[in-house]
């Protein structure tokens, strides 16, 4: 598995999950919405963790920047 995601990618998943996980906790997500944005959320965790995306792959998407020579 190449990286397919640069550190800003990564970042704004982590601030979304966190978003999600603070939103759950103060009770303003709930019931099926809450489900749903949880497994977001934790996809968002484990994808920026391992720094690569599966739905990039088919697009041929990265957002990890070049090195340049």
């Amino acid at each position: 598995m190449k990286k397919n995601m640069g550190l800003a990618d990564r970042v704004v998943r982590l601030v979304l999950a966190a978003v999600v996980g603070v939103l759950y906790y103060t009770g303003q997500i709930t019931g099926t919405a809450a489900i749903i944005l949880g497994i977001i959320a934790l996809i968002f965790i484990v994808t920026s963790a391992i720094g690569f995306c599966p739905l990039y792959v088919p697009f041929k998407f990265s957002t990890v920047k070049k090195k340049s020579k």
